[in-house]
């Protein structure tokens, strides 16, 4: 599993949004990405998280951030979540765990004494080259936007 780090290029990206919109990485260079990965959509701590990015969107849009969310839901199940919460910002639906893996936040996880295979909750700041800025691996749910924000 490849481990990035801080200053490391941000692996490049080609894949569709919730709409079929293509996103290539390439094309958000001159811009600060927040590309954020979340294990399911219509959770509670995944829509809490959404949720306030969208609540934060506008400010964030001022600081020159563009917004991408990845979990390895469909893109149906994507188009719905975007839409329940009214979130503008893209979705990118990952089920074969491409993006997911190549940024290195798939893995065993435990909860409640089980264990199983599963997205790490985690942030990367992409600046505007093409570099990761920085890495949230604690991510504070209800309250994400000043994580990145302030960090």
């Amino acid at each position: 599993m490849t481990k990035l780090n801080e200053g490391d290029m941000a692996p490049a990206i080609h894949a569709v949004d919730q709409h079929g919109n293509e996103i290539n990485l390439e094309n958000f260079k001159g811009h600060k990405v927040v590309l954020y990965f979340y294990p399911k959509d219509n959770t509670p701590g995944c829509t809490a998280q959404a949720c306030n990015l969208r609540d934060n969107y506008d400010d964030m849009l001022k600081q020159g951030y563009k917004i991408i969310g990845v979990s390895p839901d469909s893109e149906k199940s994507h188009q719905k979540f975007a839409q329940k919460y009214n979130l503008p910002f893209q979705l990118i639906p990952d089920p074969d765990k491409e993006i997911i893996k190549a940024y290195g936040v798939w893995g065993r996880k435990k909860f409640m004494g089980k264990e199983y295979d599963g997205v790490f909750r985690t942030t990367f700041i992409i600046d505007e080259a093409g570099k990761i800025e920085s890495i949230i691996n604690k991510v504070d749910t209800k309250n994400h936007a000043v994580q990145i924000l302030n960090p």
